[in-house]
């Protein structure tokens, strides 16, 4: 599946090879969660094929060996490592390996995200809601806070959280992890002034639905689908390279002016609060 995957990241309609900068981020180093599938994946191949040394994560190790190679295989720069972003220590080891493989970071995109429950937002236990607030959005604020100050000592650099369209739209049946990419729609404006002094930019990207895993139970829903494409633009699912195009794009010196935003890449579908 991943090495279909990467067919799929290296073709274009137009020329049949999708066109990359091979040197704008030539010398970063970037950090993605949750990156062995789907859109994380999808973002570390793209930062990786723009220059960047890219420190791949998932929980599974055998996860992290399959995208380490697919990566290598395609001259990428790369460090793998295990890492369950809910987990301080392992929050810690994925900078420590960062910074003794690397020798700094430049860049973090932050992607990791669950969603244990699918049903009505009232029918939500207690332990569900704390769980995706734990991971989706209380991780993603430690781990910023933990690779900030090593992002600064490099003068400057990105922070980039992965949210969702449902940020905007909420979801029937996904209420608790709708609010919680809501959150990091506004944890980026909040962040975006702050860490400005350091020269440190921090955006947002909001996916419509990716054809990934993660999203197996809409895309391959017709009657979900059909009433998804009456909002799009574009009547399709998007994919994960798609994606991943927008979270480099967002790290490079052509986004420099571009902080404190969401860009919303939903095929169309309305993507305002």
């Amino acid at each position: 599946m991943l090495r279909v995957a990467f067919r799929r990241l290296s073709t274009t309609p137009v020329t049949g090879q999708r066109s990359m900068s091979q040197s704008s981020l030539a010398g970063k180093v970037a950090i993605v969660t949750a990156s062995t599938a789907g859109i994380g994946l999808a973002a570390a191949y793209a930062l990786g094929k723009r220059g960047a040394h890219v420190v791949v994560s998932s929980r599974r190790q055998a996860g992290v060996d399959k995208a380490v190679a697919l990566l290598k295989s395609q001259d990428i720069q790369v460090t793998g490592t295990t890492c369950n972003v809910g987990n301080q220590g392992d929050r810690e080891r994925l900078l420590q390996t960062t910074l003794d493989q690397c020798g700094g970071v430049d860049i973090l995109v932050s992607n990791a995200a669950v969603n244990p429950f699918f049903g009505n937002l009232m029918d939500t236990t207690e332990e569900v809601w704390d769980k995706v607030m734990s991971v989706n959005v209380k991780a993603a604020f430690l781990m910023t806070k933990l690779v900030v100050p090593h992002i600064a000592k490099r003068g400057g650099g990105n922070v980039v959280f992965v949210s969702s369209v449902a940020a905007y739209q909420p979801m029937q049946g996904l209420g608790a992890y709708s609010v919680s990419k809501t959150a990091l729609v506004s944890l980026t404006r909040a962040l975006a002034p702050e860490l400005a002094q350091s020269n440190i930019r921090v955006n947002c990207v909001a996916p419509g639905i990716i054809k990934t895993h993660f999203s197996t139970p809409l895309w391959q829903n017709d009657d979900i689908m059909d009433d998804f494409k009456k909002q799009m633009c574009i009547k399709r699912v998007g994919e994960a390279d798609e994606i991943g195009g927008v979270v480099a794009f967002l790290c490079t010196e052509e986004a420099s002016y571009i902080t404190g935003e969401t860009i919303a890449a939903t095929g169309g579908m309305g993507g305002r609060l």
